[in-house]
């Protein structure tokens, strides 16, 4: 009897060993593998910013860095009613805007509306005295925030999560950065995640960057972090540039003929209409040609820089007021009319108008 006894206790006891052996190998190979992610590490952390809601994607409606309005929102711009479906509708909006350069710009919110703060949370607003109570909890212009903005993750991701405690393994799909950021905020102390590398981000110039581990992607993340501008101001058209090449700035110029000057304000006086009848015309040899009724001036041109960053130099000596390092503000393309407008800093700005095709 004793003897069964003690085989027993000993069979009992192997079992045991046998258990916490397996559940050792399992935590072990969890842990010490490249892939493993805690929720209380530092590239969680930094997974979590880059997937927070970009408040400043809609400050054309809101004014706002730390929440967007929820689509559709129906708005009343400079008396028009709009109704927003999408954001390619912000260029609407701000076509209204732009359509004359010496009016009061307004826009007004049809309530109630839906905010969707950084978190994801969605809150009801019922009138303009609750929206401006957020408002108020708000970060101003360019201020340092939480949101990484330089960096997106390319979905779908795929993520298995091993429990610790119950042993228990869960595979997951994640599609959008609400799902990234919610599969961060769930991990608790006894999860151990592992993403299904490579995963693909990208960048802020729209290049793609594959990414074979964590430790790449949390030192990709710290070394692109502050690389663009989050355009996080209240000026709705400085990033209309943002994609532009130096290559398209060059086309439009040349392949365009007879421009026109459509504006031209040079410390606060407005100089266009002293250059009524005048054409101007960009060779690509880096020559540029003026000429009204009665004379012809010549001048040189160049375009370099990419992005918010081209740079459009044009030298007409007898022209003196064209004379500058312009920066490229925004080309507009439509039919029979092409708009190339360049900018200096405090409010200095020359639009060239063409009736090309």
């Amino acid at each position: 009897m004793k003897s069964n006894v003690k085989k027993g206790i000993i069979l009992i006891a192997s079992i045991i060993v046998l258990m916490s052996c397996r559940s050792e190998e399992i935590i072990d190979t969890t842990i010490n593998g490249e892939q493993a992610l805690k929720g209380n590490s530092t590239v969680a952390s930094l997974i979590q910013r880059t997937s927070l809601n970009d408040g400043s994607t809609d400050n054309i409606i809101d004014n706002a860095n730390c929440f967007t309005v929820q689509l559709p929102v129906t708005i009343q711009v400079n008396g028009l009613e709009i109704i927003v479906d999408s954001e390619e509708d912000f260029e609407t909006i701000e076509a209204i805007f732009d359509e004359f350069d010496d009016d009061d710009d307004k826009l007004q919110i049809e309530f109630p509306i839906t905010i969707i703060l950084s978190d994801f949370t969605e809150i009801s607003i019922i009138d303009e005295n609750e929206f401006e109570d957020f408002l108020d909890d708000c970060n101003g212009e360019n201020e340092d925030d939480d949101d990484i903005e330089c960096l997106d993750f390319q979905y779908p991701i795929e993520v298995t999560i091993f429990n610790t405690t119950t042993e228990q393994t869960t595979n997951i799909i994640i599609n959008s950065d609400k799902d990234m950021h919610d599969f961060i905020k769930d991990l608790d102390d006894n999860d151990i995640a592992t993403i299904q590398f490579p995963i693909t981000v990208v960048l802020a110039d729209m290049t793609e960057r594959s990414v074979e581990n964590l430790d790449q992607l949390e030192d990709l993340i710290k070394d692109t972090e502050d690389d663009c501008d989050e355009d996080d101001d209240f000026d709705f058209d400085d990033d209309d540039c943002q994609n532009c090449t130096q290559e398209q700035v060059l086309d439009i110029l040349i392949d365009c003929t007879d421009w026109t000057v459509d504006k031209l304000e040079l410390n606060d006086e407005d100089l266009e209409d002293n250059y009524n009848g005048y054409s101007f015309n960009f060779s690509n040899d880096g020559t540029i040609t003026a000429q009204n009724s009665t004379d012809t001036f010549s001048g040189t041109w160049s375009a370099s820089g990419s992005g918010q960053n081209i740079t459009v130099v044009i030298d007409i000596s007898s022209l003196p007021d064209f004379n500058a390092s312009w920066n490229l503000h925004e080309i507009e393309q439509n039919v029979n009319e092409n708009k190339v407008d360049l900018r200096l800093p405090n409010d200095n700005r020359l639009r060239f108008e063409s009736t090309c095709n």
